[in-house]
């Protein structure tokens, strides 16, 4: 897919310096950019870059200028950094911009889907599921029975939609994803097995929602597992049944949060953390990253450790943590003079 020059200055309403017919088909750094290629100057730490640049666009602020000579096509703008930003959206659009029903497919009964449906190659959309306008389903995706997914989402391939999900407007699910999986529901029995408890409940994604590589969303037992609008997980977490996160929290990568815990809005949540269930983390919470959660936690702490507890705590702490071997060989010494 190629742009020239003049292309580009439209999407971004800018101005060209040099051949606005020039063509680029892939994006660089600038001080990686080769021939075909488009790049951009936002911090002028890069700046002298551009004389030596390879690349033949350029995306500069409207103040830049060339104090030598250069090879680059420029496209002068108010922002550089945001116009960059919003080519690579407009990039990221066309590139998925796919539609139609490759087979082998399987579409069954009582199907609906809106305008602009893209489904791969060896996908299986199940009984009286409903899909809207602008749906991306790569190959390898499997929807069970009365799914229902909103407008513009995309399923990248080898997800996994079970039975009675309802995912929302402006979704996207990355390889991998497993929405609706069973909870991990059993009874002890009195011989020592155990007997699993049927997770009759379902998964509700609300709109812009973003699921990560590998993430795994399960069924509630009863009622619904919720992730709120403008949720963010990474890669590789655990949701467990019955949990709800608040709107616009994000959770870094190999994190898992237990049974019907509740997570309040805009949280930041680190890498590796572990929640345990039945518990309620409050709106605008902070917890750094390999922290152990086993107790509510309030409105807008900050908190670390494991188990955790208040950040500033924990640092003053740590110094203590470090020198330990050192304070305990001091306080044998002095256990000897005395």
């Amino acid at each position: 897919m190629k742009f020239t020059a003049e292309q580009i200055a439209g999407i971004l309403e800018g101005d060209v310096v040099g051949n606005p017919n020039v063509e680029v088909y892939k994006l660089a750094k600038i001080e990686e950019g080769t021939e075909g290629s488009l790049t951009f100057l936002a911090n002028p730490k890069y700046q002298n870059y551009i004389y030596t640049t390879q690349a033949s666009i350029t995306i500069v602020n409207r103040s830049f200028e060339a104090e030598q000579s250069i090879t680059t096509t420029l496209i002068k703008v108010d922002d550089a950094y945001a116009s960059f930003s919003k080519l690579l959206e407009y990039y990221n659009q066309v590139k998925l911009m796919k539609s139609g029903i490759e087979q082998p497919s399987v579409i069954s009964e009582n199907v609906t889907y809106g305008e602009q449906l893209y489904l791969g190659s060896f996908s299986y959309i199940g009984k009286n599921v409903t899909l809207g306008n602008n749906v991306k389903i790569y190959p390898n995706c499997f929807i069970g029975d009365n799914v229902k997914i909103g407008d513009n989402c995309v399923l990248f391939a080898g997800v996994c939609v079970y039975s009675e999900s309802e995912i929302g407007n402006n979704c996207t699910l990355h390889s991998g994803v497993i929405i609706g999986s069973d909870g991990f529901g059993f009874a002890p029995s009195e011989d020592g097995s155990y007997t699993k408890i049927p997770q009759i409940g379902n998964v509700i994604l609300e709109d812009n929602v973003e699921i990560g590589a590998c993430t795994t969303i399960d069924r509630a037992t009863l009622g619904s597992t919720i992730i709120r609008k403008g949720v963010k997980l990474d890669n590789q977490i655990q949701i467990a049944h019955n949990v709800e996160i608040g709107e616009n929290t994000v959770i870094a990568s190999q994190s898992g949060v237990a049974g019907s815990t509740k997570i309040g809005k805009n949280c930041l949540i680190g890498g590796q953390v572990g929640i345990v269930g039945h518990i309620t983390i409050g709106n605008h919470v902070r917890i750094q990253a390999q922290s152990g959660i086993g107790k509510n936690i309030a409105d807008g702490e900050t908190i670390q450790g494991s188990p955790a507890f208040n950040y500033g705590d924990w640092n003053k702490s740590y110094v203590h943590f470090r020198n330990l071997p050192k304070i305990v060989a001091d306080i044998n010494e002095l256990k000897k003079k005395l």
